[in-house]
């Protein structure tokens, strides 16, 4: 009875899981956690941009030239916001490339267009940067892109 009960023990498999969720395909959507990943490196690197902007912005327009280039180097590498942005951004990178890992290019790729989407509402919004309806309609164009190629 006690080789019985080894035997049933070993052929369990563990209640809890190790592995990491892998995407269920569904032909015409994508799988949840894929969207969650998708969210979070849009989200980060929206993030990362905004802070990146905010720190750049701090230090006014530059220059760029020979005798400028180390001095705004010097700047930009000591700059706890410009550093933080690229750190944001590329922590989102790295939930992308596992985006990347999981979905094809060509369905992955145009979930890029959420962060122009976003980035053109809080640039308006919280940097209060102009918006001419031209540049309002090329959002809405993306937006519709999207959506299509989220359906396909």
């Amino acid at each position: 009875m006690q080789q019985i009960d080894e035997q049933v023990i070993r052929q369990t498999p563990p209640a809890v899981s190790t592995e990491i969720e892998q995407p269920t395909p569904r032909k015409g959507s994508l799988a949840m956690s894929t969207i969650m990943l998708i969210l979070i490196a849009t989200t980060l690197g929206v993030i990362g941009q905004m802070m990146l902007k905010q720190g750049m912005g701090a230090m006014g327009p530059l220059a760029l030239t020979l005798e400028t280039a180390p001095g705004i180097v010097w700047r930009i590498v000591t700059s706890p916001m410009v550093i933080g942005g690229l750190l944001v951004y590329g922590i989102g990178t790295f939930f992308w490339l596992v985006t990347l890992s999981r979905i094809d290019l060509s369905v992955a790729y145009p979930f890029v267009s959420l962060n122009h989407i976003i980035i053109f509402l809080l640039a308006w919004l919280v940097l209060h940067e102009q918006v001419n309806p031209l540049r309002a309609a090329g959002v809405i164009v993306i937006c519709a892109g999207m959506l299509m190629v989220a359906r396909s």
